[in-house]
């Protein structure tokens, strides 16, 4: 089935651009390109990446959070691309993971 392949081959590349290696676990991809957002990571990789639909929003009040998902299988949690950063999280809700794609042009940083 073509068209399977072709899933498998574009996985692979997304994969590929980030430098990440499934392993023992198979997480989604989650595409948060639109959202502004802000990664915080603490001791150990543990965290949370804020969101939100306008710069306004997240530099006053984030919209939305998830905590990062951390796991002993994983290499890393957060992997930069040059144009794009891909974060491991955890929704918390109904047991959901997800490996989030955020745009790097809209990142808010300390200094924004």
């Amino acid at each position: 089935m073509k068209l399977l392949d072709k899933y498998f081959q574009l996985q692979n590349e997304i994969h590929e651009y980030f430098g990440y290696e499934e392993n023992w676990v198979a997480i989604p991809i989650d595409d948060k390109r639109k959202y502004y957002w802000t990664l915080h990571q603490y001791e150990r990789g543990e965290g949370e990446v804020l969101f939100s639909e306008t710069k306004e929003e997240q530099i006053d009040e984030p919209i939305y959070s998830n905590e990062i998902y951390t796991q002993r299988f994983l290499k890393k949690w957060a992997y930069r691309g040059k144009d794009f950063t891909m974060i491991c999280v955890d929704t918390h809700a109904d047991g959901n993971k997800f490996l989030q794609i955020f745009d790097n042009s809209k990142e808010i940083k300390d200094e924004d």
